[in-house]
């Protein structure tokens, strides 16, 4: 698969830090197993419609997990090649502190978001974020301090989620997975029990409280620490990642499209007097399914095949069916319209930046979200999420992770593909495999 890839102006000019493998697009191959199982589930499923045919559908996996030489490979690779410029820049525009709210891109190259000016001209020293226990995203990010020669204080909240309450070993939970291999990257782990009121004035301190402090603490040694927050999602910069990717994904699209035409000639030249069936296999994928926790990947994607949809329109496709983007919710800690409108910021701030037009171009028409499989809490593996991750290993060999991508599975199995369209033919459904697997072993039921 060749790496280049032509992007539309001004997503093309934005500085990007390589950290993905320079010469392989992620790849995509089918998942034949689960495509069949599905098929068959849905034709003996007595409440669908009898009355149409319905779609066959098939299943495709994208593999962010196979993305990036670095340790992981996961999603948050993507988030971070469009952060690095800034971390390494002479003047930093964001990474300053803790902001509640999404800032707005500053208008001069010196913004500092809330720390003094001077630290900003320093060159930057030490990467701090922060997670739960068991945080893809910390490895990544303490992954790419190393890759750049700087210190990085990673901030692990036992609070966070449900993973180590509902563990069977807790002990284990916080010293091995994720947790160890954030340690061996070298990096400063700090794990924090949930904050407790203050005895004298009775206010319990915030995360962002707790994060600042150690910010601060940092700049007294003579450090210089620059701040990305969980998933890097509340960055400015958090969802251009995933908007390149899907021109990525589009490009992948058309490789395997021509790759299906030349197969389909092929066949014909060789079988010429015998009726051809119609190829079974992707030339666009109608539903895209991928996790949905702290947003900016969902949000990327939607900014991202947004813009190409006015920038690369394909006559071929002009009556296709619209594509889906499908966000499966992957914790109940808020209510689905509070992700909804979430989602609908970081996706109109990653357009704002590549050329859409924010108001115009994303409504919360483009934001799809499933809530049914968020379980219990966050970081917990509930019985039907353990049955998918094991169903999903037994079938394709393909070993999800217990917090995000089992989840999505289930989403995709458990999704009316054609409800109320009429679907025929095929329907091309892509699982984005975001990684994860790192925290498998702090799961001592599995």
């Amino acid at each position: 698969m060749s790496p280049k890839l032509p992007l539309p102006e001004p997503l093309a000019s934005i500085s990007r830090h390589n950290l993905l493998y320079p010469f392989l697009f992620s790849p995509i191959h089918p998942l034949p197993s689960l495509s069949s199982h599905l098929n068959k589930s849905r034709a003996g499923n007595k409440s669908q419609c009898q009355s149409r045919k319905e779609a066959r559908v098939s299943l495709y996996a994208k593999r962010e997990d196979h993305s990036s030489p670095l340790a992981c490979a996961g999603n948050k690779y993507r988030k971070l090649e469009y952060i690095v410029p800034d971390i390494l820049s002479s003047q930093p525009r964001f990474g300053a502190g803790v902001g509640s709210e999404l800032p707005a891109i500053p208008g001069s190259a010196g913004s500092s978001n809330g720390a003094d000016g001077n630290d900003r001209d320093r060159k930057i020293t030490t990467l701090v974020t922060e997670g739960a226990l068991q945080s893809n995203h910390t490895v990544q990010v303490a992954s790419v301090a190393r890759k750049l020669g700087l210190e990085s204080v990673v901030l692990l909240h036992k609070g966070t989620g449900g993973g180590l309450r509902s563990s069977s070993d807790p002990r284990a939970f916080t010293r091995t997975g994720n947790v160890q291999i954030v340690k061996l990257l070298g990096s400063d782990v700090r794990i924090l029990d949930p904050p407790e009121p203050d005895p004298v004035s009775g206010k319990t301190k915030t995360q962002d409280e707790l994060v600042e402090k150690v910010l601060e603490g940092l700049r007294s040694e003579g450090k210089n620490p620059y701040w990305i927050p969980s998933g890097a999602s509340l960055h400015p910069l958090g969802g251009l990642g995933y908007a390149r990717c899907a021109f990525e994904i589009a490009a992948q699209e058309q490789e395997m499209s021509e790759e299906l035409l030349q197969d389909g000639s092929s066949s014909a030249q060789s079988q010429d007097t015998r009726p051809k069936a119609e190829p079974f296999g992707p030339a666009r994928f109608d539903y895209i399914f991928v996790a949905c926790g702290s947003g900016s990947t969902l949000a990327g994607l939607i900014a991202g095949f947004k813009l190409l949809e006015k920038t690369q329109r394909q006559p071929q496709l002009t009556n296709a069916r619209p594509r889906q983007i499908i966000g499966i919710l992957t914790s109940p800690t808020q209510p689905k319209p509070y992700h909804e409108e979430r989602i609908l910021r970081f996706a109109r701030q990653a357009g704002s930046l590549i050329g859409l037009d924010p108001e115009k171009d994303i409504t919360m028409a483009d934001v799809r979200l499933d809530d049914r499989f968020v379980g219990s809490g966050y970081g917990v593996l509930d019985p039907g999420t353990k049955k998918t991750l094991e169903f999903v290993a037994e079938r394709e060999e393909v070993i999800l992770d217990p917090v995000y991508t089992a989840k999505v599975m289930r989403g995709v199995m458990g999704w009316d593909f054609g409800k109320g369209e009429g679907e025929q033919g095929n329907v091309n459904a892509l699982f984005i495999h975001t990684g994860g697997q790192s925290a498998l072993g702090a799961y001592a039921d599995l």
